[in-house]
């Protein structure tokens, strides 16, 4: 054998490995996802609640009780996360919405809102009809604009 073949087998040996490292501590993860998402469905109750402000803050910014940011990880605190201040009947909480429905909540309006603890889990409207998709505000780019304009030609959008 010579020289590269050994070293090629080396590697393709560790990355083997690394792979099925991966693939186990993939499913260990994903279980514990799962026991976490099942605990917080359990918990969950809905409310009529008038959002003040949403915005994005450092963990320890947020305005969170100490009891919460005690028990996150070191790791974490740093991160910013989607902190919504809202009233609930006549308190005044910030609460941690999930990323996937922050952009569609609207700020001072009155929503219907799943909450588990201080989580955020779904938003709709008051009378219970889903919230239209919120508009990011975000300008398309030059090759988006470039392939919707020819898409409203060939007839496969609706021109607005």
């Amino acid at each position: 054998m010579n020289r590269t073949t050994l070293i090629l087998l080396i590697i393709l040996a560790v990355t083997t490995i690394a792979l099925i490292v991966l693939y186990f501590l993939g499913k260990r993860i994903q279980k514990r996802q799962d026991e976490q998402q099942a605990q917080i469905e359990a918990n969950k109750q809905t409310f009529n609640m008038l959002v003040i402000d949403k915005k994005k803050l450092k963990f320890k910014e947020a305005g969170l009780p100490q009891s919460v940011v005690d028990s996150t990880p070191k790791w974490l605190r740093r991160s910013k996360v989607p902190v919504v201040r809202a009233k609930i009947g006549p308190q005044v909480m910030n609460l941690i919405a999930d990323e996937k429905i922050f952009d569609q909540i609207p700020v001072k309006k009155e929503v219907r809102a799943s909450i588990s603890g201080i989580y955020i889990t779904e938003v709709r409207q008051k009378n219970g009809a889903p919230l239209p998709a919120a508009d990011n505000g975000k300008k398309k780019g030059k090759f988006k604009q470039f392939v919707d304009r020819l898409q409203e030609r060939a007839g496969a959008k609706p021109v607005k």
